[in-house]
């Protein structure tokens, strides 16, 4: 296994809040150091790593709040939302790096970077929201919140679930900082959530009402600051086709051009696999650096080639 690589790590949700467990803050914190150890274990192994994450269930659970909360004190926007789970799970994740840092008796630190990224005010994607956030209800919870306002879809065998407008990435604000941080050989968490939407209104920041897809920053940062190799942890160890049916096949090496066809072929929806398919195929097309996709406990060893799917530019 190479040593020294300049790694970026995308954590699916499951690396935070789990579907069969509550997902309260003890729930969180227990996910977050079980995370913690797994990339320790790359940072042990001689690697640089920078780690992105999703906020769906979080940032879901504070417009929630927002709702139930909206006679009683001031609402708060989107990005506003995206920014306090920034915040709140980066927290979570480098205390819990630091302590398994301090308990290995490793001199390093981990530290969050609060990270915007542009969009274009124009994007599509305004007009058509996709992005699932919070968590999933029956018709009939669900029922009330269209009512007010939500847009949502139904996720056949687990419910129906709110979704938002999901911009793209056009640039990272904070990639400068990023860069130094890697330098300093510090652990980096950034791009939370996929980063604050926002965009330049005439020299001026100014947020926006969206969230954009954790998978679709990090396949621009990961480019953006020459990474090694990019890995995406989820809910399973190797990407598969024909998912929940008879027919389904596990894939331990796909090609770009592979990729590309399962996903026109429809293999992977677009409120799941998806964007962690799309994100891997950017990457490694414009860079011929690999991506990995596997459950986070399986990093190392994915890495090592003995599991999880790796996406490579051509056979």
């Amino acid at each position: 296994m190479k040593q020294n690589l300049k790694i970026v790590v995308a954590l699916g949700g499951n690396a935070i809040s789990r579907q069969e467990e509550t997902g309260d803050i003890p729930d969180q914190i227990k996910n977050c150091h079980r995370t913690a150890e797994h990339l320790v274990d790359l940072v042990a192994a001689g690697h640089k790593v920078v780690v992105t994450h999703g906020n769906g269930p979080q940032v879901g659970n504070i417009l929630r709040r927002v709702e139930a909360a909206r006679t009683q004190v001031y609402p708060l926007s989107l990005d506003i939302c995206g920014a306090h789970s920034q915040g709140g799970i980066g927290y979570l994740l480098q205390r819990e790096i630091n302590n398994v840092f301090k308990s290995r008796g490793m001199d390093k630190i981990g530290y969050t970077i609060i990270t915007q990224c542009l969009v274009d005010a124009e994007d599509p994607a305004f007009k058509k929201p996709t992005k699932p956030v919070g968590p999933f209800f029956s018709r009939d919870q669900m029922a009330p919140m269209i009512k007010s306002g939500w847009k949502a879809i139904e996720d056949a065998g687990r419910g129906w679930r709110r979704v938002v407008p999901s911009p793209m990435p056009r640039a990272i604000v904070e990639e400068g900082v990023i860069k130094q941080a890697i330098e300093f050989g510090d652990l980096v968490i950034c791009c939370g959530g996929g980063g604050i939407p926002v965009v330049d209104a005439n020299g001026r920041l100014e947020g926006l009402e969206g969230v954009i897809d954790k998978d679709h920053a990090t396949s621009l940062l990961a480019r953006n600051i020459d990474a090694d190799l990019m890995i995406i942890t989820t809910g399973i160890e190797k990407v598969a086709i024909n998912f929940n049916t008879p027919d389904q096949k596990n894939l331990d090496r796909m090609t770009v051009a592979e990729a590309e066809q399962f996903l026109a072929e429809g293999h992977f929806p677009a409120g799941s696999m998806g964007p962690k398919i799309q994100a891997s195929i950017d990457f490694t097309a414009a860079t011929g650096k690999d991506v990995i996709i596997t459950l986070p406990e399986m990093t190392l060893a994915a890495l090592a080639g003995t599991t999880g799917t790796r996406i490579v530019k051509s056979k």
